[in-house]
């Protein structure tokens, strides 16, 4: 097995990863344009409390933080590009 085939199977299995996440994204946005803000958003407040504190509790280097922050503006941009689409 060489080291490109690995490579291959490795971005295959990030773009399915980002591709259940996105998926993910997609229900929930579905589920609090369906439920008023009493019901899912004291879900939210538990999802979003409960990563604070798991980012908090671990100590990570400034190159994986990067990385963190770079996945974040790649789902900033294709939440951008869906709205557009669907405007």
């Amino acid at each position: 097995m060489s080291d490109s085939n690995a490579r291959e199977r490795l971005d295959a299995k990030h773009e399915r990863n980002r591709d259940h996440r996105i998926e993910g994204i997609r229900r929930w946005v579905e589920y609090i344009e369906s439920e008023p803000p009493e019901t899912w958003g004291p879900q939210q407040n538990a999802i979003v409390n409960d990563q604070i504190e798991a980012a908090q509790s671990i100590q990570t280097s400034t190159s994986h933080q990067q990385k963190i922050n770079g996945v974040a503006a790649e789902s900033l941009e294709v939440t951008d590009e869906s709205d557009a689409d669907s405007k």
